[in-house]
């Protein structure tokens, strides 16, 4: 089962879909919008284009476990997402996501300046391989 994760953004969403199998995180890419409604429609298109048939989507907790400050602005984003999609979005923990993606990036010698175009799909690579590595330990 192909699975896509949504790593969502004021100005840049990154996608990542997994191989055929839902084993390993495969095709990403970064929505550039600002636009709700366009990046949703554009993530639909992808999900169609990449035959997606579940859909995870990051969502920010604190620390602690609560959920932060802008919960309910992914909460609208998701069923947006779902509206355009026709399928049910799965909320993840995203926490420390977009620091290990910066991290990731830094140890592969790639300067501060050019984190900023891929941060956002390789945070979504982190969240699609944690949403894959829990499917697989809970059938």
């Amino acid at each position: 089962m192909r699975v896509m994760a949504i790593d969502y953004g004021d100005a840049r969403t990154g996608v990542a879909v997994s191989d055929a199998a839902g084993l390993l995180a495969g095709y990403t890419t970064v929505v550039h919008s600002r636009s709700p409604e366009r990046t949703a429609e554009e993530i639909a298109r992808i999900a169609r284009e990449r035959q997606a048939e579940e859909l995870v989507m990051g969502f920010p907790r604190n620390m602690d476990g609560t959920e932060g400050p802008r919960a309910e602005l992914y909460r609208s984003f998701a069923v947006l997402v779902e509206e355009k999609t026709g399928m049910p979005v799965r909320l993840w923990d995203e926490r420390r996501t977009t620091i290990e993606a910066h991290q990731i990036l830094h140890a592969s010698g790639k300067k501060m300046k050019a984190h900023k175009t891929n941060v956002d799909a390789v945070a979504a690579s982190l969240i699609l391989e944690g949403y894959l590595a829990w499917r697989a330990r809970n059938p």
